[in-house]
């Protein structure tokens, strides 16, 4: 299950810099799956294919919080014991994304797909 932020968020920017994967990013910024990451080209994702170097909407446009780019979102697992954003989250506003359910497996191969 990926993790998402809720709207407790203080936009504190903890959380970014610990999630190993660049999947955190500041309200309205557009993403790429090729940032942080050794993608590039076409690239499966959750919600589709996409091409790695394309800029993604932002998820919860108008939100005044971070987000996370759940087909980044390795929840932290072969990183990590826990979700690094919620270890550090002062507000505990990193929860279990109900809406993103992956296994510990589906984790580690995205992991892997990520950093290969």
């Amino acid at each position: 299950m990926a993790i998402k932020i809720t709207d407790d968020c203080i936009n504190c920017g903890q959380c970014i810099a610990e999630c190993p994967n660049t999947a955190i990013y500041d309200e309205g910024t557009l993403w790429t799956m090729a940032e942080g990451t050794n993608l590039s080209g076409p690239v499966k994702t959750i919600n589709g294919i996409i091409d790695a170097e394309e800029e993604q909407e932002p998820i919860g446009i108008g939100d005044d919080y971070f987000y996370i780019a759940s087909d980044k979102c390795t929840e932290c697992v072969g990183f990590n014991p826990e979700p690094a954003c919620a270890a550090v989250c002062p507000m505990d506003c990193c929860v279990d994304d109900e809406d993103h359910v992956e296994s510990e497996s589906e984790l580690l191969l995205k992991k892997a797909k990520l950093h290969s």
